[in-house]
């Protein structure tokens, strides 16, 4: 397709209003604008048409719309509304496109629908690196993330209660209660503080409906498990099934197989370098001149992914001692520090995705791990 011979649209999205910038090479010399109410995917829709309009009754062709936005809080729905209508839609990962570098630039969101244009019109001439398209999921693929990344905030908030609960008592002299236990009622009513007294009946009716908000957590957290183990048997009977190789390895249960399927392994990657910047595991050299130094890795990728193989790095020495990546850990990490080993073990959960993803995509074994069929 001649570049030229496009519409190219920017909506940038926010809270307030939409912002809408549009240029057609072949009739405009500069870019135009038009603000549209939130969530007016209608007017979005007829001036696109209007744009549309214009350009058959000054060219006598029909062009193609090109529309791009921002991954942002308005997720993809939008997206997916335009590509219904059978437009070219993109989001774009607005940490991929270059800005000048002057401590103080301006922004505004004029000034942003101008970039989105331009690095749209760069994407579609070929230029290499113009900025980072973002993979959109489906709709069962983004709907099935939401039952696990609700797991891991009532995790959370599920720790946050029992260390409130721990706090309250250790200020009392109580040190020896455990709100996770499931004897937690019966102990309450036993506690006695640190100088003989009872606990005074305000702080006992507090940690009381404490408890009622950790057990209420407690039974969602059942729930959702029950959910997940549910959506995991549907996908081991899938042919090549990605969680039941995971699971097959020895170290990888179900959270870690769950978690690596659906926020990984569930889309398409070419290379090892692709699946290691999703994760945010990828390196940043600095080299200019002379300097040549390391900057660590990007975190830029998938913040859930590269917590779950950081984590995995660390099981996967105790449980598969005997496999060539801990070797290479023990050999680097044979006459280090613990700060330099916690790098290493960074660098380890990088080798590990790599090697996973070679695993559940064309079946090569890590070499020296062990099966648990085997």
């Amino acid at each position: 397709m001649d570049a030229a011979k496009a519409i190219y649209v920017s909506v940038e999205l926010s809270q307030s209003t939409w912002l809408v910038t549009s240029f057609a090479p072949a009739i405009d010399t500069k870019m135009a604008r038009k603000g549209l109410p939130v969530g007016g995917v209608g007017q979005l829709l007829t001036l696109v048409a209007d744009l549309r309009s214009k350009v058959l009754s000054k060219t006598g062709l029909s062009f193609p719309v090109i529309i791009i936005q921002e991954a942002g809080l308005d997720g993809f729905w939008v997206h997916r509304v335009l590509v219904d209508e059978g437009l070219e839609s993109y989001v774009v990962d607005a940490t991929s496109i270059a800005v000048p570098r002057k401590a103080r630039r301006a922004k505004t969101d004029r000034i942003d629908g101008e970039l989105l244009v331009r690095a749209l019109m760069a994407f579609k001439r070929g230029e290499p690196r113009a900025c980072a398209m973002v993979r959109v999921p489906s709709h069962d693929e983004e709907d099935r993330r939401r039952l696990l990344r609700e797991r891991k905030a009532l995790v959370v908030e599920r720790l946050r209660h029992a260390n409130r609960i721990e706090g309250l008592l250790f200020a009392q002299g109580i040190s020896n209660y455990r709100p996770l236990n499931r004897d937690r009622r019966p102990r309450l009513e036993d506690l006695r503080t640190g100088d003989g007294r009872p606990l005074p009946p305000f702080m006992k009716a507090q940690i009381s409906r404490e408890l009622d908000r950790l057990e209420l957590v407690i039974e969602q957290i059942r729930t959702i498990e029950a959910e997940r183990d549910k959506l995991l048997m549907c996908e081991r009977k899938e042919a090549n099934s990605a969680v039941s190789m995971l699971e097959n390895v020895r170290g990888i249960g179900p959270e870690f197989a769950s978690l690596l399927w659906a926020e990984g392994f569930y889309r398409h990657f070419d290379n090892r370098r692709q699946i290691a910047a999703y994760a945010g595991l990828a390196p940043t050299p600095w080299q200019s001149g002379s300097i040549d130094r390391d900057q660590g890795v990007s975190k830029a990728g998938n913040p859930r992914l590269r917590t779950t193989m950081i984590q995995a790095a660390w099981l996967w020495l105790r449980h598969q001692p005997d496999s060539a990546l801990s070797d290479w850990f023990r050999q680097r990490a044979a006459s280090s520090g613990a700060a330099q080993r916690k790098k290493i073990v960074v660098a380890l959960a990088r080798k590990l995705l790599v090697a996973l993803w070679k695993y559940v995509t064309a079946g090569i074994v890590i070499d020296g791990a062990r099966l648990k069929n085997a």
